[in-house]
């Protein structure tokens, strides 16, 4: 899988190239599935470049993206890729600098090799096949084992049908857990899972699989556990999302009784 990684870590960070041009700069939005849920020209711009870099290499592999009219659904069978050219869009047209481009390669509906890159703070997270690096460096997930010294990030989006859901999230991260975060990328909380700068990402109902695939890859490759709500091992078309170290996974799926 080296090329196929080494191809993953050249688009996105072509992408990201293309996004940090447009940063804090006066760009086109407008509106998807709400008024929290936005989409910039450069969002379009930088997977344009993305899909470029990938077709450079492997002209006929499909290509899911979040964006325009590339497929939305992995297949089940054969060689594909999964790109977010602007993961965290709202913080990016805010001026945040937590945003990233994910760009992962994808064997019969299982990942293979990963790239994450943030551009505004220089970070790069790659993972192939047997190995998960940092800025380069090999990179495990963190070693905490008290859940009560976790740190949790939630993944899903808030909005008007969801509210009472993330208030119970939060409630029980104190309650039960230790800390909690929202990072406002759910493909870079993935990657710092991975790192170990957090310990635990929890997502509920279905995720995109642009939100999700290359930062799954990336914490299992670094030693950790990605399940369903019920604990099953994850796929892209689970229910719901539970990412941890793998020091008491069980243990964070009981605190929140799904």
């Amino acid at each position: 899988m080296t090329d196929r990684v080494r191809v993953a870590e050249a688009a996105a960070a072509a992408g990201a190239d293309v996004a940090m041009a447009m940063f804090e700069r006066d760009i086109e939005t407008e509106e998807k599935s709400s008024k929290t849920d936005v989409v910039s020209e450069a969002d379009g711009a930088a997977q344009d470049e993305i899909l470029t870099t990938i077709a450079d290499h492997y002209p006929d592999d499909v290509v899911v993206g979040e964006e325009g009219n590339t497929p939305k659904e992995i297949p089940e069978t054969g060689d594909s890729w999964v790109v977010d050219p602007i993961d965290g869009t709202s913080n990016y047209l805010h001026g945040f600098t937590v945003w990233c481009q994910a760009v992962a390669a994808v064997r019969d509906a299982s990942p293979v090799a990963a790239a994450v890159t943030r551009p505004a703070v220089g970070e790069t997270y790659v993972a192939d096949d047997t190995e998960f690096r940092k800025n380069g460096d090999p990179t495990t997930v963190s070693d905490e084992s008290d859940p009560e010294r976790f740190v949790v990030a939630p993944t899903l989006r808030v909005g008007d049908d969801n509210r009472d859901q993330y208030l119970s999230v939060i409630e029980t991260c104190f309650a039960d857990l230790g800390d909690l975060r929202r990072i406002g990328s759910a493909q870079l909380t993935l990657a710092m899972v991975a790192a170990g700068s957090i310990d635990v990402a929890l997502g509920i109902g279905r995720s995109h699989p642009w939100d999700t695939v290359a930062g799954v890859h990336m914490i299992r490759t670094a030693g950790g556990t990605v399940t369903d709500l019920d604990g099953n091992p994850w796929r892209h078309d689970s229910d719901g999302l539970v990412a941890s170290n793998g020091q008491a996974h069980d243990a964070v799926l009981d605190a929140f009784d799904f």
